[in-house]
């Protein structure tokens, strides 16, 4: 058994409701536990859950708040997510999510960068997994990490998606976004 299967069947087991929510770069899968947050993906990107078995819950208070959220950062009125987050992953993982919501909106770091700050100066290659797993896109900004030149690496959602939130967070110019949804 991978890990990413034993991890969808734990996220499976533990959610407690779902919603599925517009966004201006595709529809979005929100998933809860008791506990918090534990996934916003983009439909169709690396690594989406599939179908989970926990009710659809737009109404639900946190899955609400969410979308909200999400709506406010898509239109430019915020930076900073608050929500009851519950991180699903290994502790490595979860060190390298947690050192994500450290880095603030408009700013981004390298995948060495987040190493050093974990503590784990060698590890820039497993940082980069890490980075590539990360159940909440956009409320733990995987997308301000950049490769070590500072160009744009993978990211989960597709490049074209980083490219435009990076662009929203006014880190590349609006002419790369428009170019690359046109």
């Amino acid at each position: 058994m991978t890990t990413l299967s034993f991890a969808v069947r734990s996220l499976q087991r533990a959610c407690t409701a779902q919603a599925h929510v517009e966004s201006p770069l595709g529809d979005v899968l929100l998933a809860r536990t008791s506990a918090g947050l534990a996934g916003v993906w983009f439909i169709g990107q690396k690594d989406h859950p599939g179908t989970l078995s926990a009710s659809e819950r737009r109404d639900d208070p946190l899955l609400a708040a969410t979308s909200a959220q999400l709506a406010e950062y898509f239109a430019g009125r915020r930076n900073i997510f608050d929500l009851a987050l519950d991180l699903q992953g290994t502790p490595f993982q979860c060190a390298v999510w947690r050192a994500l919501l450290s880095i603030d909106a408009g700013s981004t770091r390298s995948y060495a960068d987040i190493a050093m700050q974990i503590g784990a100066p060698t590890a820039a290659r497993a940082v980069g997994a890490a980075v590539g797993k990360n159940p909440l896109s956009v409320i733990v900004p995987c997308h301000r990490v950049l490769g070590g030149s500072g160009g744009l690496t993978g990211y989960a959602g597709g490049l074209d998606r980083k490219r435009a939130l990076l662009s929203l967070e006014g880190v590349l110019p609006l002419a790369i976004i428009e170019a690359a949804w046109a």
